[in-house]
């Protein structure tokens, strides 16, 4: 680098024209530095060695002043379960920062441009990602299409309801047991959650190594298993308390309703224990399974799985619909090119989707149809924000039964 270019990234003086450009091997020190001051966390030498299993150097776009690595976006192939069980072909955005010595520049624009555009080429019928803040993506399209409630449950005053299903078929086990057992029942809650993604070997490998730096002062993981689910959860000691334990549920897979009684109940059964911390989908059961339903304390809630349709067409024609309708959508892209306007003809729940000129009867964002897309949002939460416009009261009823699902969708791995 020139004494020039040194001067301006240490003085925080305006850049010199940024370019962008594909990432090689001999980059990965300053991807990780990129990272690290973005996240907050150094990451270990096993943990960037299983990110490189998951993507190319040649798939990573960096943002460089000169010489200097100032922004990175990378991406992950995927696949992920859609309304209706097909499981989709999906890019999985992670990564993403820019230095904070190169903000309000526009060098995330130049780095996505670039990076949705080779998205574009390849003809991948969604872009997935994770967001460390909720402002940043719906510009480029995305909405948050899974959501999850952080609850504190006080287990000493959990009561099941007579009705609940019994604790029955639950076992104990060790975490070379559960790595033979949990990848299976994993496959099978992946293949009927929408927003769910079949989990890379590279990942149960993480999963399972429990390494310390994963921890956050809490146990090594506990596992508990049913025939249809699991759980896998950490104990340790309550923040401002003197000496009580918490249980902190790492993972909570649940393939029937069975299995997700059944292991509540021994979660709720664990001695010297008082709170369980766990993040649940809206709506879960547990809210239901006990007699007291404020006994579940909710702390916040909080976005999972963003969603961006790259080719509109294909991705609605993938999932099913709760009813049969006739619409035709307009899609807004401020970004790229994959609006336009749509006919949604569903007929038996399965969709034929094609390119019109007709007016409208109903007008939304992409990002908006992202966060509707597997059936998180509702288009009359949307409506009443002015972000859907529908030419009729009847055209907006239908347009939000149409996407609504049984199942609530779940992230499957945070990437």
């Amino acid at each position: 680098m020139s004494t020039d270019q040194n001067t301006r990234a240490a003085s925080g003086l305006p850049a010199s024209e940024i370019t962008i450009r594909p990432a090689t091997d001999d980059d990965w020190d300053a991807i990780a530095l990129l990272d690290a001051h973005a996240f907050g966390e150094h990451q270990n030498a096993q943990d960037l060695a299983e990110t490189k299993l998951l993507t190319d150097s040649s798939e990573i776009v960096l943002a460089c002043d000169g010489d200097l690595a100032v922004g990175v976006t990378m991406h992950f192939p995927m696949h992920v379960t859609v309304p209706g069980g097909t499981s989709l072909a999906a890019t999985g955005v992670s990564w993403v920062s820019v230095a904070p010595t190169h903000r309000r520049r526009g060098i995330l624009r130049k780095m996505f441009t670039q990076q949705h555009t080779h998205f574009e080429e390849a003809g991948t019928p969604l872009s997935v990602l994770t967001a460390s803040e909720a402002t940043i993506y719906e510009r480029f399209g995305y909405g948050a299409a899974t959501a999850g409630v952080a609850v504190a449950l006080d287990r000493r005053f959990a009561r099941f309801h007579p009705d609940a299903p019994s604790a029955d078929g639950t076992r104990l086990v060790e975490s070379a047991t559960a790595q033979q057992l949990l990848p299976e029942i994993y496959r099978r809650w992946q293949a009927i959650t929408p927003g769910a993604q079949p989990m890379p070997p590279v990942r149960w490998e993480r999963f399972f190594a429990d390494r310390e730096n994963s921890r956050d002062g809490f146990s090594p993981l506990f596992f508990v298993v049913h025939a249809d689910g699991y759980v896998a959860y950490r104990r340790g000691e309550r923040v401002g308390t003197a000496g009580a334990q918490e249980a902190r549920v790492v993972d909570f897979v649940a393939v029937t309703d069975e299995a997700r009684s059944a292991l509540w109940q021994v979660l709720c059964g664990i001695d010297l224990v008082d709170n369980i911390e766990v993040t649940l989908p809206p709506g879960d059961p547990l809210f239901t399974l006990l007699t007291d339903r404020r006994a579940p304390a909710i702390q916040g809630v909080k976005d999972g799985l963003w969603v961006r349709l790259m080719d509109v067409p294909v991705a609605l024609e993938a999932r099913t619909y709760a009813i049969d309708t006739d619409l035709v959508l307009q899609i807004d892209d401020p970004f790229l090119s994959a609006g336009g306007r749509f006919r949604l003809r569903v007929s038996g729940g399965r969709a034929e989707v094609t390119r019109t000129d007709a007016e409208p009867d109903v007008t939304t964002a992409i990002s908006v149809l992202g966060s509707m897309y597997l059936g998180a949002h509702r288009a009359r939460q949307f409506a009443s924000a002015g972000r859907v416009v529908a030419t009729s009261d009847t055209a907006l009823h239908e347009f939000d039964l149409a996407f609504s699902t049984e199942r609530q969708p779940e992230i499957g791995w945070f990437f």
